[in-house]
């Protein structure tokens, strides 16, 4: 039987390789200038100047600042992550989603103090005590934010909710993530429920 944490981990992809070795934002910042492929490496993680964001009073390297999802013709629905224990509440608010319905999450986030190396976000969704769907999807990797880019929006794939009268009901995830080195930057849980109709808002 898999452990709690082999069940929130990403599946491992078979062939892949880092493109460049784990180095220091130092070591990165003097790379070979006249490297053309080094300079696109380096862009493709945010490396192009702006002050670095990073708090030295803060040790976290990935700070989830939220996740949200956005429905086609409703009001975003933001979860905020980035005080330290803020994901405690969750467990205890569900939010509603429409059967049948199609929707998107995104994640903002910040990097700091060095290179972050193949962020992944996983979800595992739970019905009644059984695992129903794991979900893994490849978020990248990142430089940490100057101010020229304060923070990170990563936009995942659209999925559509369940429908029909046996899916409705209540579910339960857990939501985190990992990066390259398996290190959890953050894992939280929370519940959601499958209606016939959004809910009334206010």
């Amino acid at each position: 039987m898999a452990s709690h944490d082999d069940d929130t981990m990403p599946e491992e992809t078979q062939g892949y390789k880092l493109s460049q070795p784990k180095q220091s934002l130092a070591e990165y910042n003097q790379m070979d200038a006249g490297d053309e492929s080094l300079q696109r490496y380096k862009q493709s993680l945010g490396l192009g100047g702006g002050k670095d964001l990073s708090d030295p009073s803060d040790p976290r390297v990935c700070i989830i600042h939220a996740l949200t999802m956005d429905s086609p013709g409703r009001p975003p629905v933001r979860i905020e992550l980035a005080k330290a224990g803020s994901e405690n509440a969750l467990k205890d608010k569900p939010f509603m989603i429409k059967e049948g319905v199609k929707f998107t999450m995104s994640a903002e986030f910040k990097v700091q103090h060095e290179i972050l190396s193949g962020l992944h976000y996983v979800q595992v969704i739970k019905r009644k005590g059984i695992k129903v769907s794991k979900d893994s999807e490849m978020i990248g990797s990142y430089a940490p934010n100057t101010e020229n880019q304060p923070t990170y929006i990563k936009k995942f794939h659209e999925e559509e909710a369940p429908s029909g009268m046996l899916l409705r009901g209540k579910y339960d995830a857990i939501s985190s993530f990992v990066d390259d080195d398996k290190k959890k930057h953050l894992e939280f849980e929370w519940k959601f429920e499958i209606v016939k109709d959004w809910p009334e808002t206010n």
